[in-house]
């Protein structure tokens, strides 16, 4: 682990054994009642006033006011603000260096130190200094470089006195207390390590466009100085307004004005160029959206908008696409293509050059590198070195491109568009959440590895119920070295505790830890009744259980919590795990309803029953989240998300189709049992087998005798061995019983093939089903080393190797939490060559020999580096490595790649599959070795022959380290 990451991780330690924390990650410096070497700011009755210089900024007078009203919901006292240069004994002075005489007053007789801040971007001091002033004995000093660092200075106080960043999103309710003392001391964060750091509001309807209408009356200036607020309160600074409804500046014409004064720097999405939004070309824009016919009216189109905000902090968007987002021109003509839009930038440059004296050089620039634009780069279209270079995921949160090493030389440096929502193909997804904060991570922190820098914004659709990875992505942003690999998980549960305490932290970090990576296995719109196997390694009915453990979890939390935490809860926590819960439980039992009534069985109709209620629950969950809070967030979780059949959402939710059986009047016993489809049939004397038994896993299997009439019947089991285990023995079957079947491994023979029958008698017929056990002499789960083979199959976790090699200067390091079941091995650094041998080694006890397929298990990631390859390679033993290439084609976010790029983001995984031979039974050794420094390994599957479908691939075979 590196220095830094120790460091930072003995820091979230203290906090956690000091107690709760309001500061996710950072040092607390706040306390409610008096300690040594404090100053309080409230107590014995009073609070001290906010001082600030009558000729600072506007948004640090109106944040000032929020300081205040914060400090008044925790201690019900509300300071004073006064723009005034007469002090009280004692008091808040707030101040930006060069607009504030205060703060100057402090700089020039030395009362403060601020060499780290002066020409600095947007950071903070936040110090107590005795005898500050003539007259005053203490304050409280906040110090900003800029607008904006005095203003994330006094929210940095706001969220240590217990405001959340959520309190009014989310409605995170602020605790009382009667006195608040702040720790003598120097307090900062330093300074940004992305310069822009955003959201961009986007696929805004059905939810915060209904919403919106009905709170504020549209998407005006209300609504907008609470996402202003949101934005910085996480010290973000950015903002692409929502663009399917909505003319930010032509909806209301304070919208530009109040972002401006907030210290809000505006933008307008990747095919909104020159600060235009698409709504404004639909409601004033003359001709067609093409620059070769309509060149005129969009050159005044764009004029008129520069011209309009001029004035005011923008990164002006550059460029273009067509119209809705498409591409800029049905051209094939690559050349014509490139020509076309290096003459749009030229004109839009020369538009700037017109309203800005200083040039367009010197205003900030964005070009966004999506879809075809980026094929557009490629080919060798160019702009001038001062424009920011935004690269983009590929719609589903995999870095399509990073800067080069020249490119990283252009001063107007490289950025990120990355994606918590999308709209289109292969499948919009835009529901809740199901961003794995650690890919997140991954992700981006290889972005800032790579020099993207300059620009963060991710689509965050309606901001709700996005509110942790958005905290996440903003933390990130600000310094991607604080937050290491392993600090991650400590990080949700750090939130947890600042949201609802230290009581609920560490489960409710561990509910939104596995929502979202069971969510992101497969996203909710992709979702249906055959994604999960039902018939192999018990899968579905895992995923379930998996998603209704956190659920009950989540539920049992929310009827202890405190009243004024619910409904917080209930958006951040209990809606998404109920809701993921309730539409897995939907697809497993229109499952389990079409294979029982393919197969006559009556039960079908029970589960038709079970089907319909989830679609109900579901239904009946978006209500409740229109009740709480007195209905304060009607029209939210209003999207579709079931019955999709293309890449764009159906109108309204559709009730997966079910079939009802009606039965006869007679007593048709049946069987089915695990890991066979096509087992159930009423045929006397049929033999049926489960899947092996083995005395490594000793897992139990299942067998259903269900009914095809409405008459019960009764039914006996007999076991043809003592160690055979089948419960119920016997009973009656009105519809369907499970029959549990488990081995006493105390009394089962040493053998590697061992027969037994289960004969199930059920109104006069005899069904027979076959058991074989494995219970090999060597080796014993005692002294195994490494994995072993079992019911045909090896599979792997890639974090539980044997043995690794490390060749400088990187290495094999797992990443908790990223992937689909467990974890990823990853390479660090990632922006490194490989020069060494790197290898994770897996040592195994084969029974079958032979020439075996090894699937690798990787995450979706594409090749980003340009010129570099994404290679792993495998071996047996000491055979020759053989090496495996990912190749993703070109993408546009469509799926037209021919590398299966399509597939990997419906499933969030790809498989690389080589052939390797066992020569005997034993112990062998199988090695994934590092050759591009970019591949994620999630999990290694290795087929002897046993191998069923499945989704997540086989449960993890039993192995000791």
């Amino acid at each position: 682990m590196k220095s830094f990451q120790i460091r930072s991780f003995l820091l979230l330690l203290i906090i956690c054994i000091a107690g709760k924390s309001y500061a996710v990650g950072y040092e607390q410096y706040i306390y409610f009642q008096k300690q040594n070497n404090t100053l309080p700011l409230v107590a014995n009755g009073a609070a001290l006033p906010i001082i600030i210089s009558v000729a600072d900024y506007p948004g640090v007078k109106r944040v000032a006011g929020e300081l205040s009203n914060d400090i008044r919901r925790v201690s019900s006292l509300e300071p004073s603000v006064l723009e005034t240069e007469t002090l009280p004994a004692k008091a808040i002075i707030v101040g930006t260096i060069g607009k504030s005489k205060l703060i100057d007053q402090l700089i020039a007789s030395g009362k403060i130190d601020v060499s780290n801040l002066k020409g600095k971007w947007e950071t903070f001091k936040i110090e107590t200094v005795a005898n500050p002033l003539p007259g005053v004995e203490s304050a409280l000093v906040i110090a900003g470089s800029d607008k904006r660092g005095t203003i994330y200075g006094m929210y940095d106080i706001s969220e240590q006195i217990g405001v959340s960043p959520w309190n009014w999103w989310a409605d995170v309710p602020v605790a009382s207390h009667k006195e608040i003392w702040v720790k003598n001391g120097t307090f900062t964060r330093g300074e940004p390590a992305v310069k822009y750091r955003g959201i961009f509001i986007n696929d805004e309807a059905p939810a915060i466009a209904t919403w919106v209408a009905w709170k504020f009356g549209g998407l005006n200036s209300k609504f907008y100085t609470h996402v202003f607020d949101l934005i910085l309160r996480l010290r973000g600074n950015y903002l692409w307004p929502a663009m399917w409804w909505g003319a930010f500046n032509m909806d209301d014409p304070l919208n530009p004005k109040l972002a401006d004064e907030y210290g809000i720097v505006m933008g307008t999405s990747h095919h909104e160029p020159m600060i235009r939004s698409q709504q404004e070309w639909k409601r004033v824009g003359k001709g067609p959206w093409n620059y070769e016919r309509n060149k005129e009216g969009l050159y005044k189109f764009w004029e008129d908008g520069i011209a309009r905000n001029k004035d005011f902090e923008s990164v002006v968007t550059i460029g273009m696409r067509g119209d809705g987002d498409e591409r800029m021109s049905a051209s094939s003509d690559m050349d014509a293509n490139v020509k076309l839009l290096e003459n749009i930038v030229t004109d839009q440059r020369q538009i700037l050059s017109k309203y800005f004296p200083r040039g367009a050089a010197n205003v900030p620039q964005v070009w966004a590198l999506y879809k075809e634009v980026q094929d557009y780069y490629e080919h060798g279209m160019r702009v001038p070195d001062d424009i920011t270079m935004l690269w983009c995921d590929d719609n589903w949160g995999n870095l399509r491109r990073v800067p080069t090493d020249l490119e990283r030389k252009r001063s107007g440096g490289a950025g990120i568009y990355y994606h918590f929502d999308y709209v289109g193909a292969p499948r919009s997804y835009k529901w809740i959440n199901t961003n794995q904060t650690a890919k997140i991570w991954e992700q981006m922190s290889k972005a800032y590895d790579y020099g993207a820098d300059r620009l963060w914004i991710v689509n965050v659709g309606d901001i709700k119920p996005m509110e942790y990875p958005i905290e996440f992505f903003m933390d990130l942003a600000w310094n991607p070295k604080r937050l290491g690999k392993d600090q991650i998980g400590e990080h949700c549960r750090l939130w947890a505790e600042r949201e609802f305490g230290s009581k609920y932290a560490a489960n409710v970090a561990e509910i939104m830890e596995k929502y979202t990576m069971y969510n992101s296995r497969c996203k909710p719109e992709l979702l249906n009744a055959s994604t999960y196997s039902r018939e192999n390694y018990n899968e579905a009915e895992t995923a379930v259980a998996d998603y209704n453990r956190i659920a009950q979890k989540a539920d049992s939390i929310y009827k202890v919590i405190p009243a004024e935490y619910r409904d917080a809860f209930f958006q951040l926590v209990l809606h998404p795990a109920k809701a993921s819960a309730t539409l897995h439980e939907l697809y497993y039992a229109v499952a389990q309803n079409r294979f029982y009534a393919a197969k006559d069985g009556v039960v079908a109709n029970k589960w038709a029953e079970k089907a319909r209620s989830c679609f109900r629950t579901d239904s009946l969950l978006s209500v409740e989240y229109h009740t709480i809070g007195n209905g304060r967030w009607n029209g939210m979780m209003t999207q579709t998300h079931i019955g999709y059949t293309s890449w764009n959402d159906p109108k309204t939710n559709i009730m997966p189709q079910v079939k009802l059986v009606s039965g006869n009047n007679m007593a048709q016993p049946a069987v089915a049992v695990e890991g066979c489809d096509d087992s159930a049939l009423n045929v006397a004397d049929t033999q049926f087998e489960l899947p092996e038994f083995n005395t490594y896993t000793r897992e139990s299997h299942w067998i259903s005798l269900f009914n095809k009439g409405n008459k019960p019947f009764a039914y006996k089991v007999k076991a043809s061995a003592k160690w055979l285990n089948v419960t119920p023995a016997k009973g009656t079957v009105a519809d369907e019983v499970r029959l549990d079947v488990s081995v006493n491994w105390d009394l089962v023979p040493v053998g590697n093939s061992i027969a037994a029958k289960v004969k199930i008698t059920a109104a006069g017929k005899d069904f027979i089903v076959n058991v074989k056990v494995a219970n090999p002499a060597y080796p014993t789960r005692q002294n195994l080393k490494g994995f072993v083979e079992s019911n045909g199959v090896v599979s792997m976790e890639a974090e539980h190797f044997t043995s690794k090699t490390t060749g400088q200067p990187v290495s094999w390091e797992k990443v908790p939490g990223l992937g689909r079941t467990l974890s990823a091995m990853v390479p660090f650094p990632t922006n490194a060559q490989v020069t060494g041998q790197n290898s994770l080694d897996y040592k195994i006890y084969f029974f079958t020999p032979g020439e075996h397929k090894a699937s690798v298990y990787i995450s979706p990631t594409i090749n980003f580096v340009a010129g570099q390859t994404m290679k792993l390679a495998v071996s047996m033993d000491d055979s020759a490595p053989q090496i495996l290439e990912v190749k993703v084609g070109s993408l546009h976010g469509e799926g037209r790649d021919g590398g299966g790029w399509d597939a990997s983001v419906k499933e969030s995984i790809r498989k690389l599959v080589a052939t390797v031979k066992v020569d005997k039974p034993g112990y062998h050794t199988f090695k994934v070795i590092m050759v591009d420094p970019i591949v994620a390994v999630q999990k290694i599957v290795i087929n002897t022959g046993g191998e069923k479908p499945s989704y997540l691939g086989p449960t993890e075979s039993f192995f000791r380290k």
